[in-house]
This record gives structure tokens, sequence and C-alpha cells, in this order.
């Protein structure tokens, strides 16, 4: 499957009447957003707000983050299942509107959503202060259960990010990028002297609003499945997730997916990328167990020599990472497993609530547990009144200067687990 992403660079967002993309601005109509986004019942209120990289803005809570971008000269439509008809997607055109994002900014459900400072000590903890965000601000109905309002408010951004990216249709590209991985028998046949690689994509699926959405299956009902990996930077795959900010896979962490990406640039060279197992983080032993032989036996199945592991989340999930990394080891399959640490804040705890010998080659994110001072900020897009609740924060965490001390769990991206972060290591 051949997948053609053109690459449309956003240098400015504007608001105003006009809706188009001139000389790499995105001219956008805050009505006409308000007025689609609206059209769900579940939603009382939206407001549209613009935040740019290094302005005094602090965005909280955050619910996801989706780029804008659309299919071109197709009948399929970006998010399939979910907002579009349930087509096969990966191939063919599509254009990304780069350097922006759609925001969905809300009423907090329980205690796990996320804070992006576009300026100061946040914003160098996650990528999304980089990005231009077109933030939708929503307030639900009173009378609706926080379920359907999580559902509106995830429908609403992607909605928009179709809206927006439709915008970019017919506009000629910056740069286009092709992305290709054949059927399998020509794919083994392609590069035979090279080791066969493929990648397992763990899908947060604990249930009760920590949820990851498949061509708008519920991936906690699916068994493990192989994709082409151009179907996931294609949108068949979503974020429904109230799960720690840090390590929340959003929407657009999905559709720039950097492992994939990584495997992609090095394919040919260093290695033979096959394919992507999907699979998923259950909450019960006989699910986590029937999951991880599937990983296993399709593994096995498509003659990998070598897979990169990456998890989402944390605790529960850290025994579905070690059960795939055993198991996969072995059979003889080496293994490399991308997770993050919840250490204390002192970084001397135990790092993983699992572990096993095997588990030999890992990369990690960070450590979650590490607090972080953010200085009162000159707007708040959103509201700052559960910041002492929020998973990361404690009582005391907002301070009577508007200044805000928490653990880098509460900023959105901050130890991604597929390190799509700003964190690093370096030797000393």
């Amino acid at each position: 499957m051949k997948l053609e992403l053109g690459k449309i660079q956003i240098q400015d967002v504007v608001a105003g009447a006009e809706e188009k993309i001139e000389a790499n601005i995105l001219y956008i109509n805050p009505e006409t957003i308000v007025d689609i986004v609206l059209e769900d019942d579940r939603l009382a209120e939206c407001s549209v707000e613009i935040a740019k990289p290094g302005e005094s803005v602090r965005i909280t809570p955050v619910k996801d983050v989706i780029e804008p971008r659309c299919k071109v000269d197709s009948s399929s439509g970006i998010f399939p299942g979910v907002i579009n008809k349930v087509d096969t997607v990966g191939g063919g055109r599509t254009h990304v509107l780069k350097g922006c994002g759609v925001m969905t900014v809300g009423k907090i459900v329980g205690f796990q959503e996320g804070i992006v400072d576009m300026k100061g000590p946040g914003a160098e903890l996650t990528p999304f202060s980089k990005l231009i965000e077109i933030c939708l601000v929503l307030e639900p109905k009173e009378e609706i259960e926080p379920h359907q309002y999580e559902e509106a408010a995830r429908f609403a951004g992607l909605k928009i990010a179709d809206y927006l990216g439709r915008l970019g249709e017919s506009i000629e590209p910056d740069e286009i990028v092709t992305y290709e991985t054949l059927p399998l028998q020509e794919q083994l046949a392609q590069f035979p002297e090279l080791p066969k690689v493929g990648y397992i994509y763990m899908l947060q699926t604990q249930g009760l609003l920590h949820d990851t959405y498949v061509y708008g299956t519920d991936a906690k009902h699916i068994v493990p499945t192989i994709l082409y990996p151009t179907e996931i930077m294609d949108g068949a795959i979503v974020s429904g997730n109230c799960v720690s900010a840090c390590d929340k896979n959003t929407t657009y962490h999905h559709l720039n997916n950097p492992v994939i990406e990584d495997l992609y640039q090095k394919h040919g060279k260093e290695l033979n990328f096959i394919a992507t197992i999907i699979t998923n983080e259950t909450v019960y032993l006989k699910d986590k167990q029937r999951s991880s032989d599937f990983v296993a036996k399709l593994s096995e199945f498509l003659g990998l020599d070598g897979v990169i592991i990456s998890q989402e989340g944390f605790g529960n999930p850290d025994t579905d990472l070690i059960m795939n990394c055993k198991k996969l080891e072995e059979k003889g399959i080496k293994t490399v497993i991308v997770t993050d640490e919840y250490a204390g804040r002192d970084g001397a705890s135990q790092s993983l609530a699992d572990a096993d010998k095997l588990a030999d080659a890992v990369v990690t994110g960070g450590n979650a547990n590490e607090t972080v001072k953010l200085p009162k900020l000159d707007k708040v897009i959103g509201q700052l009144d559960y910041v002492d609740v929020i998973a990361g924060g404690f009582d005391g965490s907002l301070k009577e200067d508007g200044s805000i001390e928490v653990e880098i769990q509460a900023i959105t991206g901050s130890t991604n687990e597929l390190g799509f972060n700003q964190m690093s290591a370096k030797g000393v």
C-alpha cells in the first residue's frame, strides 16, 4: 500500500470571515466552526481561541490534539468509521496542514487531563507548544453523562480537523513524501538480506474512558491484528483517552507516530520494515494472555527477526508490555520496548509495575513523577480550578500567585511512550 503525504506548511492562523489557505496562512471563521461543533446537541457552548508558540498562554484541561488532514481525489474520508464512512485508508494522496493542531479543551472528567503551556518551562516539556493551536473550548449540557460529553468532545475535534483539512485539498503541497509497504510476500522478498523488523503498537483500552478506536471500533473488543503502517498514518486509529496526560497518545500522536516514521526511514537501508501489529491493553489476566499470545503468534507467522514494542499508559499495562516482550524473546524474536517510568519524585522507586530479565533493551520517555514549577502566564484558555486534583497534581499545586507546581505527569505529551516528546538523556 502506497501513501503520499502532501505537507502544507502553515506559518500562521488568522481568524476572520474568510476560510482559505493562502501564502501558507490558514484563515478560519470561528463562527462557522462553532456552528459545526454545536450541531451536536450534547454540547451547550463552544468558543474558538488561537494559541501560538511563544505566547504567554496556558491551555488546560487538554483532551485531544488532532492534525487537520484530508483525502485527495478519493471517496474516502479521514478518520474512517468515526466521522466518515468505513473505507480502508492508507493509500492514495492525503494533504496535511503541518504546523497547527486542533485542540479540544473542556471540563474535566475524573482526573486525567493535561496542561499545555506555550511559553516557559512547561512549553519545553510538550511538543504541542511548537504548534499553532486552534482551541475548541467546550461546555457540555448539564444533563448528559460524562461518557456522552467525552464522546461529543472527541467528535468535535475530529470534525473540525476534517473540516479545516479540506481547505488544503486543492492546495499544492510544499513537500510530498511517499511511504509504501508491499503485500507480504513481495515485502519479504524485497530486501532478503536485511533483518525483518515489525512494530508492536500497544493501544490503551482499559475502559472507563481509557479507550482507543480502530476504524471506529473500540480496540478492547479486537484481537491483535496486522495493519499496513500507512493506515495508521492516515487516520485509522484515533484517541478516546482520559489517561494521564504525560503518556497518552493523542490522535496527533497516532497520525505522526515517530516509531513508524523512523522505521520507514531505515527501511531498505538497515532493515526490512514488514508490518505493524496493533494490540490492546486489557484489564483481565485472561485477556492479556490471549492478546500477548496473538502478538507472539503473528510475529512468528510474519517471520520477524526483531520488533519494537511501544506502550501507552502505565501500571496495569506494564503487564501487557512485559508479556509481549517475554513471549517474543522466547520465540527468538529480539525486542526493544519503549515505555516511561513512575519512579517516585526522587527517582528511587521501581520504574515499572512488572519486569522480566528478558526485557533487556529498554527506551524510556522519562520519569513522570519528576516535578516542575510553572510560572503564572498572562492568559488561560480553559480553567484552572481542578489543578490540585489532576493526575500529577496535589493539594497546593495551584499557588496563590497563579503559578503551578506539578509532576510532569500533568503535562500533555511530556513522557510520551512513542518517543514523541522533548525529553532526552545525555552521557556525562
